[in-house]
């Protein structure tokens, strides 16, 4: 397999894969030969340029030694193990690098992949006990997380709001027109849907808390529910029958993007003309 073959826009996994083996060729060594230097086997180096398995971080460092590299790809090792998230939350990482499809509802702040750096460090900054570092952290995590819409294909995603989202400032005034004025830029693309579900709709459907829904090809689709402090991963056919029903009917009251769209300029006109 060639180096063209794996799509380094693919996700971390996938940018490791294609940059190890483009090093590795640059080196004139063969797959036997770099195994043989860094002292693991054969089939575990093509695994991993193949984006099948994650490397170990021992595994990086001795590539970085035995290729001669300073720090390429060790910089990029702490997304692919996603050690900057909660171990709950890594389950769903998995799912959501390798989904063609991503539904998500949210109540109360704008969804995670749609968030700003600021508007995301103040969520983080909310969490009591949290320290600067501790918030960076989860900060780097999340745009890492982002990624996954700015490749070259990225998935299909579809957001719906609360309207009360966008009454609720967040990271002060500053902070929270910026975030309104990043969503109507990345409504922009064709592959990102975002929808506002009015008061007027009087929906109760999604007052019990946020989700998501994710589609991956060949696998059947998982969820995601948002809890206080720990979200959770379940991929029980039933259980996620009934969570794309209540997505769906929230979404059969939520306005069309379009006048979504105007719902949030008009909210960024009266609040910050």
């Amino acid at each position: 397999m060639s180096v063209s073959e794996l799509d380094p826009d693919a996700g971390p996994l996938a940018w490791f894969g294609y940059e190890l083996r483009k090093f590795r060729i640059d080196k004139g060594l063969t797959i036997d030969q770099l195994a043989n230097r860094v002292g693991f086997s054969p089939s575990l180096v093509g695994s991993v340029e193949r984006a099948t398995r994650n490397p170990s971080k021992d595994f990086t460092e001795r590539c970085e030694e035995a290729l001669g590299l300073s720090g390429e790809l060790l910089a990029r090792w702490p997304s692919i193990s996603r050690e900057r998230s909660p171990k709950w939350f890594r389950p769903w990482l998995e799912i959501e690098q390798s989904a063609t499809t991503l539904r998500t509802w949210e109540p109360l702040i704008v969804p995670g992949l749609l968030q700003t750096t600021d508007y995301a460090r103040a969520i983080f900054t909310g969490k009591p006990g949290t320290t600067p570092e501790q918030v960076e952290e989860a900060l780097a995590a999340r745009m890492e997380r982002q990624a996954i819409l700015a490749r070259s294909k990225p998935p299909m995603f579809w957001a719906v709001l609360d309207e009360g989202i966008l009454y609720r400032p967040v990271g002060g005034e500053t902070v929270t027109r910026l975030q309104f004025e990043h969503l109507i830029v990345l409504a922009e693309s064709t592959r990102i849907t975002i929808q506002v579900l009015p008061y007027s709709a009087l929906s109760t459907t999604g007052l019990l808390g946020g989700f998501m829904l994710a589609k991956v090809n060949g696998m059947p689709e998982a969820a995601y529910l948002e809890s206080a402090g720990q979200g959770q991963v379940r991929d029980a056919p039933d259980e996620v029958a009934a969570l794309s029903v209540r997505y769906d009917a929230i979404c059969a009251e939520a306005l069309p993007q379009h006048v979504s769209l105007k719902v949030i300029k008009e909210r960024l006109v009266t609040a910050w003309s």
